[in-house]
């Protein structure tokens, strides 16, 4: 039969030569970076609906970044119904790829419980993981657990140790509870101008925290000369960036706008 098809073929072309039908080209796939750029605008812009079916066909073709961004929004509810179980398997997917960051999401799901209590040990273990692969905010958040004792001994010096490491990486929440430490004597003497020097670096990177504490230490003359005027004005920029104790304090100094 197909012997015969061509033959009939050829009857109707009138004797003219065959020619092989053109290939048809599928349509280029679209770049995975592009696809990636247009998911993140799309989450920027709070529009989940839209960045949830990107990110899926992104995590499902193994793209990391799009795998961890699943986590969040799983873990945060974010145009889904929050599923602590199914961004636990997100983040551990890109955890196990090597993702520092999904590393240490998954310590901050553990710290925060999960919906239910919270497992310190199981927080410390994967912010360990995560801080050994370079991750600032994990460093910070050992920091955090040394210092307050949740899932290890209360270790102020090792607490000091991990928010110096994380404030020369940049952090400015390690500037900060630097600073306080300093001002209490936690893991070190007390040392009012250290104290100053880290409040001022957080400040600069727009910590509110921090300027509300280079307030205080201008109002009660620790460090530096007491001057009130500076006190108010740390408080006043620590206020307009939403700064609850700033705000009260203006109100005590009668110093509010």
């Amino acid at each position: 039969m197909r012997y015969l098809a061509g033959l009939f073929g050829l009857v109707l072309l009138a004797g003219a030569q065959l020619q092989p039908a053109p290939a048809t080209q599928p349509p280029p796939a679209p770049d995975p970076n592009a696809v990636l750029k247009h998911a993140i605008e799309r989450y920027d812009q709070k529009d989940y609906a839209s960045a949830l079916p990107l990110f899926q066909q992104l995590a499902n073709a193994g793209n990391i970044d799009a795998i961890r961004y699943l986590g969040v929004m799983y873990g945060g509810g974010q145009g889904v119904t929050p599923d602590y179980e199914e961004a636990l398997k997100w983040f551990r997917k890109a955890a196990y790829a090597g993702d520092s960051q999904a590393m240490c999401n998954m310590g901050s799901l553990y710290f925060q419980g999960m919906g239910e209590r919270p497992d310190y040990r199981e927080a410390l273990l994967w912010f360990q993981k995560s801080a050994t692969a370079g991750n600032n905010q994990a460093t910070y958040n050992l920091g955090v657990l040394y210092r307050d004792g949740l899932g290890v001994a209360a270790d102020n010096e090792k607490a000091l140790a991990y928010f110096h490491k994380a404030a020369d990486q940049g952090s400015d929440l390690a500037m900060n509870d630097l600073g306080v430490m300093y001002q209490q004597g936690q893991g070190a003497p007390v040392d009012y101008h250290e104290a100053m020097k880290w409040f001022q670096s957080a400040a600069q990177q727009g910590n509110s925290a921090a300027m509300y504490n280079l307030g205080l230490l201008y109002e009660d003359g620790k460090g530096v000369p007491a001057n009130r005027n500076e006190a108010i004005a740390w408080y006043r920029k620590a206020a307009d960036i939403g700064n609850l104790e700033a705000n009260r304090s203006l109100e005590r100094l009668n110093a509010a706008k």
